[in-house]
C-alpha cells in the first residue's frame, strides 16, 4: 500500500484499493462528466479486470487510485497501479528497467496509470473541473515523491492532458496507432469506393477467399451471448496467445462478466463453417466510436482474420453509424484497409536525475522518428482522393 498524506484546499484526498469502495454511481457519475470517455473507463470493465484477478495484486497490478473529495462527491479520480512488472502496457519501457538493474537500482515497483491490457486512448486525469484536476496531478507527484517510487507512466491520455502533466514535470512520449473513419458511407461498397484501384480490388479478393470457403458469420451483441459462445471465444483467444508463445492476459471470468455487466457495449464477430465455429473477434462500442480487441482461430483460413477483425466490424459500424474504428496497437497493414495513422501520447516521470536526462534525450531523438514515420505513412494513404 502506498503511504499518503497530503492536504489539499478544498478536497479531502484518499487512496483507494477497490471500485468497491467508491461504488458503481459515484464512478460512473464522474466518467460522465468526461470530455474524453470511453467503456474502458466504466466502473463495469474496471471491475471485471479486479475482481476476475487479471489486473489484481496477484497479477502484478495492485490498484491504489488517487480519488479527491468535496464532502460526499467524488471530484476527481486517477485510475492508478503499483507494478511490479511492464506486462500488459503496449508502451514499452523494458529498456528502461534493464538499464536500472544494470545500474545496481530497482525499477519495480513503477506506478502506471492505464486501462489495463486496453491501448485505447482518454482520459486519465478524471476531473469535473480544471481545478480539480490541476489538484490530482498534485496529489500524484506527492504521492510519487514521498513514497521512493522510481518512476510514474501515464499511458494513453487525450493530448490535452499529457501537456499538462509536462508543465509538472513529466516527459512526453508519442506513438502511432491505426483509425478508420467513417465518411458517413451508406454500406460497404460505398467505402470501398473511396479507395485506389489495388486497395479496393485487394480487399474484393480477400473476401471473396473466405466466402467461397464456406464461412458465414453470426453477429452476437453481449446481451445475446451464451455460454458456449463465450467459451468458444476464449478458445481462440488463448490460441492466439500460444501462436506468439505468450501467455494470455485475460480469463474467462473476465469476459463472461463484462457480457453480463455492459452488453449494449459488447459484439462478439463468430465465424462459422458447416455450421461449426472456427474463429471469432470481440469488440467494444459506444454510439461514437469501436475499439478492436480481440481475434483468434482454431482453423486456418486463408484472409479469415481480416475478414473477422476487420471487414465484419466494418460493416458493423457503417449499419449503425459509428463514426470511428480504433484497430488497436500498431498494425502498418491496417492502412491497406482504410485505417490512417493517429499520433498517441504517454507521459513519463523518473526519480533518479541521471536516468530521466538519459530518458529525455532519448525521447527527444524517438519523437523526431514518429514524427517523419508518420509522414511516410501519409504519403500511403490508400484513399483516391490523397
Amino acid at each position: 500500500m502506498l503511504k499518503y498524506e497530503l492536504s489539499i484546499v478544498n478536497y479531502r484526498t484518499r487512496i483507494v484499493s477497490s471500485l468497491s469502495d467508491i461504488g458503481q454511481t459515484t464512478w460512473d457519475t464522474l466518467i460522465a462528466a468526461q470530455a474524453e470517455r470511453n467503456p474502458f473507463l466504466s466502473f463495469a470493465f474496471l471491475d471485471a479486470l479486479h475482481e476476475s484477478g487479471c489486473a489484481s495484486p496477484d497479477s502484478g497490478w495492485q490498484p491504489q487510485y488517487v480519488t479527491l473529495w468535496h464532502g460526499e462527491q467524488l471530484e476527481a479520480a486517477l485510475p492508478l497501479y503499483v507494478k511490479s512488472h511492464s506486462y500488459g502496457e503496449y508502451v514499452f519501457d523494458w529498456a528502461w528497467a534493464d538499464a536500472y538493474r544494470r545500474s545496481g537500482l530497482d525499477y519495480y515497483p513503477k506506478l502506471l496509470s492505464a486501462i489495463p491490457f486496453t491501448p485505447v486512448a482518454g482520459s486519465r486525469l478524471l476531473a469535473r473541473t480544471a481545478d480539480a484536476a490541476q489538484k490530482l496531478i498534485a496529489a500524484l507527484c506527492a504521492l510519487q515523491k514521498n513514497n521512493g517510487i522510481s518512476s510514474t507512466h501515464i499511458l494513453f491520455p487525450p493530448e490535452s492532458q499529457a501537456k499538462a502533466l509536462k508543465d509538472h514535470g513529466f516527459l512526453l512520449r508519442s506513438g502511432v496507432q491505426f483509425h478508420w473513419i467513417n465518411q458517413d458511407y451508406r454500406h460497404f461498397d460505398d467505402f470501398l469506393s473511396t479507395l485506389e484501384r489495388k486497395k479496393r480490388k485487394n480487399i474484393r479478393a480477400e473476401r471473396r477467399k473466405v466466402h467461397e470457403a464456406g464461412i458465414r458469420f453470426r453477429h452476437v451483441r453481449g446481451v445475446a451471448a451464451s455460454e458456449a459462445d463465450w467459451r468458444f471465444f476464449k478458445r481462440c483467444y488463448d490460441r492466439t496467445y500460444a501462436q506468439h508463445y505468450s501467455t494470455p492476459y485475460l480469463n474467462l471470468a473476465f469476459f463472461r462478466r463484462i457480457g453480463e455487466t455492459m452488453p449494449e457495449h459488447i459484439l462478439l464477430i463468430i465465424a462459422e463453417q458447416d455450421s461449426k465455429p472456427i474463429a471469432a473477434s470481440l469488440v467494444v462500442h459506444d454510439e461514437n466510436t469501436l475499439y478492436g480487441r480481440y481475434w483468434g482461430a482454431i482453423d486456418d483460413v486463408p484472409c479469415l482474420h481480416f475478414e473477422t477483425a476487420y471487414y465484419q466490424p466494418l460493416e458493423f459500424c457503417i449499419d449503425n453509424g459509428i463514426r470511428c474504428f480504433e484497430g488497436g496497437a500498431q498494425g502498418e497493414h491496417k492502412m491497406a484497409r482504410g485505417f490512417l495513422p493517429q499520433k498517441t501520447w504517454s507521459a513519463h516521470w523518473l526519480a533518479h536525475p541521471a536516468f530521466a536526462d538519459a530518458v529525455e534525450r532519448f525521447l527527444k531523438q524517438e519523437a523526431g522518428g514518429i514524427d517523419a514515420y508518420i509522414d511516410e505513412l501519409e504519403e500511403r494513404n490508400p484513399f483516391k482522393q490523397a
